[in-house]
This record gives C-alpha cells, structure tokens and sequence, in this order.
C-alpha cells in the first residue's frame, strides 16, 4: 500500500477517536447530565475542558514532534488519550468528569496535530489533496457509528461504556504507528518558547473557562467575568510577545500568508457554527422533541453519510472550481443548512429530519476538506509544525467557543420565552445564531485571489 494511503489511514486512527469520542458525548449528553445532578446546558462545560486541554498544549505539539521525533509523540499522545477515556467512564461528579475530559484533551493536543505533521512531511504537495482525503473518510466513520452506538448503550445499558470503545482503536493505533510511521525531526528545532507557552496557555484556559462558567451558576458571575478578563489580557500580552521574539510558540506572521489567514480566521468563524451542531442536536432531538437517545443518534448520524459522499467529489469541485469560489459559495449553503434544524418540531416526519442532518453534513464536509487543504498552500517544510501549531489552536477553540455560545443562545431563549424546562421553541434561535456565524466566514474567505491553493488541484487559476 503506498505512504499516500498507509499514513493518513493511520493517522485517521486518531481522528476516529476524537470523532466517535465527540458525538458520543453529545449523544449521551442528558443522561449523563442527570446521572452527575447537573442541567444538561452545564455540561458544555465538561466539552469545553476538553478544548482547554487542546489549547494549553497544542502550542507545544510541533517543538515536542521537531525535538522528540513524530512517531515517538504521536504514539505517547494515544496512550494519553485512551488514560484520559478511562478516567471518564469511572467519573462519578462533574469535577471529575470535566478533570478526565481535560486529561483527553492533552492526548488530543499532540496526537492529530502530530499526525498532520506526519502527513505534510511524507507526502508529495501535490498529492496533499489526495491525502487529506484518506485521513477524514475513514476518521468520518467515527460520526456514522458514534451517535447510534453512543445512543444505544446509554438507552439500553450505561452511559459510562462507551468510552471504553476508544481502548481498541487506541492499541491498534499505537502498533500501526509503530509499525509503518518514521520518527521525523528536525534536525535543530529551536528553544521553547516557555514565556509564550504559559502566557498563551494561561490566556487561552482562563478565557474559554470564564466563558464557559458564565450564567453557570457553579460560580458567581463575577469570577467568570473577572477569568475572561485575565484570560483577555494574557492573550494581549502574549501578542506583545510574539511581535518582538524571534521564534515565538504560535508564530502570528504566518497569517501575513493570504491562503493560510484565509483558512485560519475565515475557518475559525465557519467552526463557531459548526462546533456548536454536535451539542446542540442531540440536545434539542432528546430535550426539546423528546427522543431518546438512540433515536437522537440514529438521526444525528444522517450528517456523516451526507459528509462522506461529498468526500468522493470534493478534489473535482475545487479543480473545477478553485478553493476560493467553492469556499465562498459553500459556506453560505452550510450555514443555511446549520439553520435548518431550527425548523425540527415534534410533528415533523424523521425521514425529513433525516434529510436535512444529511445536507448539514454535506456541506460542512466539503468546506473542512478546503480548509484543511489550504492552510499549507503557501507553507514551507520548516514551518510546518508552526504552522501547524497555530491553525490546530484556533481551529480547537473556534469549535469550543461554537459550544459556548449555543449553551449561551439556548439559556437566553429559555428565559426569554419564559420556560421553566427547555422545549423545542428554545432551540431554534440557537441554530439561527450558530448557522450565521458559518456564513460570517466569507467575509475573510472573499479577499483570496482567484487562484488561491491552483498548485493543490493540477489546476490553473481560475479566469
């Protein structure tokens, strides 16, 4: 089997985990909630421990790789992540719950953007499509099996089995990366950054927890606002920082590239909205229209079989096409489609429901295949972990702040409409909100030049 195919199926391993892990949650969500004593909208705390874990050492993920070697990296993080499923399934408070999610988070942190890193550097550029596409198609499977599966042991068994699931694709990716992957490194990777680490670190935690905790009722309004300002101004320093070091943790000139901002800060606003759909459906199929959770999943999951159909015509539309236009044109269908499921009432026909989660996962796949594509357009072999670093935390938070503000959205509206208990009319201006943060991306998107990522396809630019 060639490297094109062998590595990224690999590193799809990985990305497996993380997805199935993802929905599974969400899948299980108000279970869960009630097994812990805790609301169901609190747990997105518990998610967002998860993104802090990502933000803290993602950072740190292309110096580890350059300096300990990839595979070495890349093999430890699984062994960390499958610890941290471990801690979850015997958790039995929300402290320790949301504790174990932050221990998964650190798995995460080096384990999928390690494996991009491996990609970059054992495939050809002009194949990067080609291999972007082998790494997310099986790592899509994970959304097919997730939420049926993730619905049907919290239905008929306990929600604390299935994070068991993740023990055997841990090991069988621990052997494979052994097995076939290089222990890539640079030969002089440079000093850490440590001021910058905990500067952004620092930042990044208090910030997503702050916002997290606001109108939580675990902690008075005044701590979280008090988090969010600290964490605002860390982050502040650590820009600072970064304008007068020389090899700074997250290097911010690289977004001077116009195909890697395009995907960085157009992408981040496009995952807001997107980040938000796997905690707010499963929420409003169980809360608001009263399924349980095995019905919840075996809809939910309609959106990954929309995504991997649009996997087998994506390389053809954007050499058809060119990323800019299908960027574009894409995340207006996407953020329409996000909308939709504002419209889900109890009377309405599953299979419609079904359909229009389908769509939701059609597009939204296709405008990940772009972004994740582009982003090493312009990107020289030495910047990778760089690069690499940057666009993983931003990509992180973006979907973390997509849960924050959903659970935001939904607690207005609750209050709003007066309801004691979330009904099926709380839901729909969050999905409103979170679909017009995915159309919002074109704002950034729309200032690439029409021939934006043409060495990626074969293709000429666009006339």
């Amino acid at each position: 089997m060639p490297r094109t195919v062998i590595i990224p199926l690999i590193v799809a391993c990985a990305l497996f985990m993380e997805n199935i892990d993802a929905t599974v949650i969400a899948t299980s969500l108000p279970a869960l909630a009630r097994d812990l004593g805790q609301d169901p909208i609190t747990l997105k705390l518990a998610l967002t421990a998860y993104v802090v874990g990502l933000g803290v050492f993602i950072p740190v993920c292309g110096w580890v790789a350059d300096r300990f070697g990839s595979r070495t990296v890349f093999r430890s993080a699984i062994c960390i992540f499958m610890l941290g499923s471990i801690c979850c399934a015997f958790s039995d408070s929300l402290p320790a719950f949301v504790a174990a999610r932050f221990l998964q988070g650190v798995g995460g942190a080096m384990m999928v953007p390690v494996g991009r890193i491996v990609i970059f550097r054992s495939v050809p550029r002009t194949e990067l499509v080609k291999a972007i596409g082998y790494l997310t198609m099986p790592a899509l499977l994970g959304p097919v099996i997730g939420p049926p599966l993730g619905g049907f042991i919290t239905t008929y068994f306990h929600w604390r089995w299935i994070f068991f699931i993740n023990v055997p694709v841990s090991l069988l990716g621990i052997w494979l990366a052994g097995r076939f992957i290089d222990n890539l490194r640079e030969a002089d990777p440079g000093p850490l950054d440590i001021r910058g680490f905990l500067l952004s670190a620092a930042g990044g935690a208090s910030l997503m927890l702050g916002l997290a905790l606001l109108d939580s009722e675990l902690v008075p309004v005044w701590v979280s606002l008090l988090m969010c300002a600290t964490g605002g101004l860390l982050l502040a320093g650590y820009w600072k920082h970064a304008g007068r070091t020389a090899s700074p943790l997250l290097d911010l000139r690289l977004l001077r590239l116009p195909t890697f901002r395009a995907s960085v800060v157009g992408g981040s606003l496009f995952r807001i909205g997107l980040g938000a759909v796997p905690f707010l459906l499963p929420l409003a199929l169980q809360e608001g229209l009263g399924m349980t959770p095995f019905q919840s999943g075996a809809i939910t999951c309609a959106s990954a079989f929309g995504a991997l159909f649009m996997k087998t015509i994506a390389p053809a539309l954007l050499q058809r096409h060119g990323f800019r236009k299908v960027l574009l044109v894409n995340a207006v269908l996407a953020g329409l489609a996000i909308a939709s499921y504002g419209l889900f009432t109890p009377s309405m026909p599953h299979l419609l429901m079904l359909a229009l989660v389908a769509f939701g996962g059609f597009f939204p796949s296709l405008q990940f295949t772009c972004l994740n594509s582009i982003v090493y357009a312009e990107i020289a072999s030495a910047d990778a972990g760089r690069a690499t670093s940057l666009a993983s935390v931003v990509q992180q938070l973006s979907l973390g702040l997509g849960v924050i503000v959903a659970g935001m959205t939904l607690q207005i509206s609750q209050r709003v409409q007066g309801h004691a208990q979330l009904g099926a009319a709380d839901f729909w201006p969050a999905f409103v909100v979170v679909g017009l943060f995915s159309i919002l991306s074109v704002v950034e998107t729309r200032r690439l030049p029409p021939g934006a990522g043409a060495a990626l396809t074969h293709s000429e630019a666009p006339r």
